[in-house]
């Protein structure tokens, strides 16, 4: 077996209460690797296409990458995937923290969960052992409370644990995994088939080291970086402010989504910006294992009582429950944030579904009675409080808003449909695609619904394309074009991102191409290369499409919300607009570029191209 991977995998059946333990060739490893192609592998060849995602049937697939568990910084990283319960295809989901790391050192790469328990049980994980204990007792109770349970019980506070929170219990379709509290794998509702699963939380302890190839080496890389950060050179603004420190940025170029992102250019941005977090209520920063940057924000506010210990918002929360909602009051988005962290649900699917309920409202197409009283009206943080509690257990209208937006919308009819934005189901993250035009293509094909983790964020190569010249990309290109040059761009940048995905490496470290390639080498003995990595990420997007093809999408769910394709009427992008002819040439230049049809159905040539020979007989939708 290659060093980076212990080549145990661990199989666990809810149903009938075994455990396995599975040995693949290091072979697969190579081919697969981990995270997002290691979680598509196993729902291809295993879950039935028409599978009820919250049912025994699906699989719920933990999967760490090669460096993870290693001194390498970034590596704290994990993927959880499963047939979507949100979007109905393809599910996958990166969270942060300590937890994964804990599982490698604890003797095993990955574990599929399959089945159904017939009561509330944890998994417990220990140095090559594993067994299934009653949760009755930690069912209906917050994620802190089920820590400090699992930890009290197992008598060890150095036990790491991720779980499902009260909104998995419920089945929230946008429910999420909650890792050590603070980190989590948000999006497609991964949460929600934890629960179903009636698999309360996975509590591990490992002390075993994760092998190497060249210590030395790895050790090499993990100085540079400490030392760059220490001096200041890497990362310094990520440290200082957070991920909530682009808000200004974004608002100055009319990118910062405002009130269901009829616009770009919220007033109070500066209210509920990094700087402002840092100066009035963060108290502290948290990390993920191995990495000196400590971008975690952690903050305590006298006002709505926020308690510290379920950390503070990220970027994506300040934009969804902040921004997006018209609300520029940081302590009340902090309390959305503890509130969503204290009962596991994703904080983009929430706060863009109270966005939309907020313009609905606010253009009389549903009224306060719709949702059992409550005041909508964007900027006040009330009803996004409200809400966000009666989602989470799924009381009263939260019941449908628990749903998400797309199945909400489609209850109330036509018009409410009208201002829902989502892609494949799932709703948009806080990136403004009218003035990052790569980006809105990449929501339109994501295998998981929009997602910026595995996009393109074209403002970063307007001015310099070094990150990607190693693919031969050598000419900057403005943000908002879409030729066949943006889309080549987008191609190499986003089958690199799926590699990061499937490595389970973090975007915000920083590493550069070269320098992650010399740690592939240092920790797996691979001679490998930046055109295997490459591939490895191309590999991936294309089992999540062959996936989501099974399922029954297709090229018609590939589309942007007609919202993107009309210009603000003010700010720093009035006037400007998507053309939906160029879009859609752009999409079918995407397949192309991809290996795809026109219909975008991957071709029998480029599945052997990519040792994907296996998947060729399938139907393809």
């Amino acid at each position: 077996m290659a060093n980076g991977f212990l080549g145990n995998i661990l199989r666990v059946n809810l149903t009938n209460e075994t455990i396995e333990v599975e040995h693949p060739p290091e072979a697969w490893y190579r081919t697969y690797l981990g995270g997002t192609a290691v979680i598509a592998y196993y729902l291809l060849n295993e879950v039935p296409a028409d599978c009820d995602p919250l049912g025994p049937e699906n699989k719920l697939i933990f999967a760490t990458g090669p460096l993870t568990g290693t001194p390498i910084a970034g590596g704290g990283r994990n993927g959880v995937g499963a047939k979507s319960p949100l979007t109905g295809g393809f599910g996958d989901s990166q969270g942060g923290g300590f937890w994964m790391a804990e599982l490698k050192r604890a003797g095993f790469d990955h574990i599929i969960i399959e089945g159904q328990a017939d009561r509330p049980v944890y998994l417990w994980v220990r140095d090559g052992k594993a067994e299934l204990r009653d949760a009755e007792a930690l069912w209906g109770r917050d994620t802190a409370v089920v820590q400090k349970m699992i930890q009290e019980e197992l008598d060890d506070p150095a036990i790491r644990v991720t779980q499902c929170g009260i909104a998995g219990e419920n089945q929230v379709r946008f429910a999420c995994v909650v890792n050590d509290l603070t980190h989590f794998a948000g999006r497609t509702g991964m949460g929600a088939v934890m629960g179903a699963k009636r698999l309360k939380a996975i509590a591990v302890r490992g002390t075993q080291q994760v092998p190497v190839a060249d210590r030395d080496e790895v050790l090499k890389l993990v100085r540079r970086l400490s030392e760059d950060v220490r001096a200041g050179t890497r990362n310094a603004a990520l440290h200082d402010t957070g991920t909530a420190g682009g808000v200004m940025g974004l608002k100055a170029t009319g990118g910062l989504p405002t009130r269901n992102f009829q616009e770009g250019d919220f007033e109070q941005a500066e209210a509920i910006s990094g700087p402002t977090m840092r100066d009035t209520i963060l108290i502290d920063r948290e990390t993920c294992f191995a990495c000196p940057i400590f971008c975690k924000r952690v903050v305590k506010s006298e006002a709505y009582d926020v308690d510290p210990v379920y950390g503070g918002p990220e970027y994506e929360t300040i934009g969804s429950l902040g921004s997006n909602c018209g609300i520029d009051d940081l302590p009340a988005i902090a309390k959305g944030n503890e509130m969503c962290n204290r009962w596991g649900m994703d904080t983009i699917s929430a706060g863009m579904t109270i966005s939309w309920a907020m313009e609905c409202v606010e253009r009389g197409i549903l009224s306060p009675s719709d949702f059992d009283g409550i005041p909508l009206k964007f900027g006040e943080p009330e009803g996004m409080l409200k809400l966000l509690e009666k989602m989470a257990h799924r009381d009263g209208v939260g019941d449908l808003l628990a749903e998400g937006s797309a199945r909400a919308a489609r209850h109330f009819g036509p018009q409410a449909e009208s201002v829902t934005l989502t892609i494949k189901g799932q709703e948009i993250p806080m990136h403004e695609p009218r003035l990052k035009y790569g980006l809105g293509l990449g929501y339109a094909v994501s295998p998981t619904g929009a997602d910026h983790c595995h996009n393109m964020h074209d403002t970063a190569f307007e001015n310099d394309v070094a990150s990607v010249s190693a693919f031969g990309v050598i000419k900057p290109l403005p943000a908002d074009d879409l030729s066949a040059e943006k889309v080549r761009l987008f191609y190499y940048q986003s089958c690199w991102q799926h590699w990061l995905n499937s490595a389970v490496m973090c975007q915000f470290v920083g590493w550069t191409k070269h320098e992650l390639l010399d740690a592939m080498r240092a920790v797996t003995g691979w001679d490998t290369s930046l055109f295997e990595m490459l591939k490895t990420g191309e590999r991936a997007a294309t089992l999540g499409r062959l996936f989501n093809l099974r399922v029954g999408f297709d090229d018609r769910d590939d589309e942007l919300n007609e919202r993107f394709f009309r210009a603000f009427k003010k700010g720093p992008l009035a006037a400007k607009w998507m053309d939906h002819k160029v879009f859609n040439r752009a999409r079918v230049t995407y397949y192309h570029m991809m290996g795809w049809d026109d219909l975008g159905r991957p071709t029998p040539s480029r599945l052997s191209e990519l040792d994907l020979s296996w998947a060729r007989e399938a139907p393809l939708g």
